[in-house]
């Protein structure tokens, strides 16, 4: 019941699960998904919509076993408490890993983009000040940062309806050009796109209205459904099938013919704005792994562990050049586990704990 002090709203719920999906993955993810399926890419964003609310609907039924606890807890309760503390280290890492690599990679953009002549050093620095300020609390100040971002940030939809008056929505047909087959491999990459959800391990506990969590995350993932496909469905059908896979990242360079009487870089506008939509994936995930190692060492205060976390980071920059292709690499790799964690875990779960009710439910009787 200790999660009775932090309780979180049913909207802060939503876009807590929606910002961390939408976060780095959707600059890159029109580039992607036409280097495997070309313009046929935005059928796989919405095959991975229905995969990932399917995965976090079962993450809800296997929460509603432990309604008052955390995944962790779940499993000490079934599995016994040194389960529990492997389940902590392993949750623990993931998240640490997944964090790094956003927040890393939150940096090489703005020093692609914005500050090209800055140390990578000196930007993970800044950026870790108000990093540790927000995490060292607790979920609901996480929660109502998500919440404000999300309405400080939502009119940077429109700037994607200028480019439409130069789109050429014949790059979009014929719909499924070379079948089924390069649509359903992009699968991958859109289900990694709504990666993220599985915090719904960890915030369900703090809910309010736990019997609505079903619906906020259905309207989560819708939400992060349509951004995704909007932007995507833009983008194809503003550059040309070939020319998409020449930007790095052309949910930017889209942006650089809108132009206004008093401003021309609207592209770096953006960005700079982004940068708090990358922040409320970082942020979560940064909560995620600090409450994950204060379960593990049995301490009362994760904030501690949120200061070593961000030092650990920067002492890995300073040793190790950064770049785009090292953060590929890394995001790769850990892409096998998030899979894991996110779909197959939950389904393994869920029976194993449906079983153990039942039999114990018999043996009672």
């Amino acid at each position: 019941m200790k999660h009775n002090k932090n309780q979180i709203t049913l909207m802060q719920y939503i876009f807590l699960i929606h910002g961390v999906q939408v976060g780095v993955g959707l600059l890159t993810l029109p580039r992607e998904l036409a280097e495997i399926a070309g313009t046929d890419g935005w059928i796989s964003i919405i095959i991975g919509y229905f995969l990932s609310t399917v995965a976090g609907l079962l993450i809800i039924q296997v929460m509603k076993k432990h309604p008052n606890g955390t995944i962790l807890d779940l499993i000490t309760h079934y599995f016994g408490k040194w389960v529990g503390k492997i389940a902590a280290l392993v949750f623990g890492l993931y998240f640490a890993f997944l964090a790094s690599i956003i927040f890393i990679r939150e940096c090489l953009f703005i020093q692609f983009w914005i500050l090209p002549q800055t140390d990578m050093f000196i930007l993970m620095l800044l950026l870790s000040i108000p990093t540790y300020l927000i995490v060292r609390n607790n979920i609901k100040v996480i929660a109502r940062y998500s919440q404000l971002v999300f309405f400080m940030t939502t009119w940077m939809i429109f700037f994607y309806f200028s480019p439409l008056k130069e789109a050429h929505w014949l790059h979009l047909l014929p719909v499924v050009k070379e079948g089924w087959i390069p649509i359903f491999t992009a699968v991958k990459v859109t289900i990694f796109s709504f990666i993220g959800f599985e915090i719904a391990f960890f915030l369900y506990p703090s809910l309010q209205k736990k019997q609505k969590a079903s619906a906020g995350f259905i309207i989560a993932n819708t939400l992060t459904l349509l951004i995704l496909l909007t932007i995507t469905i833009v983008i194809f059908a503003f550059f040309s099938p070939d020319e998409i896979t020449q930007f790095k990242e052309p949910t930017i360079s889209v942006l650089k013919i809108v132009e206004f009487k008093f401003l021309e870089r609207v592209e770096i506008v953006f960005l700079s704005f982004y940068i708090f939509v990358i922040s409320t994936t970082v942020l979560p995930l940064m909560y995620s792994t600090v409450f994950c190692l204060s379960q593990l060492f049995g301490a009362q205060n994760h904030s501690k562990f949120v200061g070593w976390y961000l030092l650990l980071n920067l002492v890995y920059i300073m040793f190790i050049t950064q770049t785009f292709d090292r953060n590929d690499q890394l995001s790769k790799l850990v892409q096998p586990i998030s899979l894991f964690l996110a779909y197959a875990f939950p389904i393994c779960l869920l029976i194993y704990v449906s079983i153990h009710d039942r039999i114990k439910g018999r043996a009672n009787l």
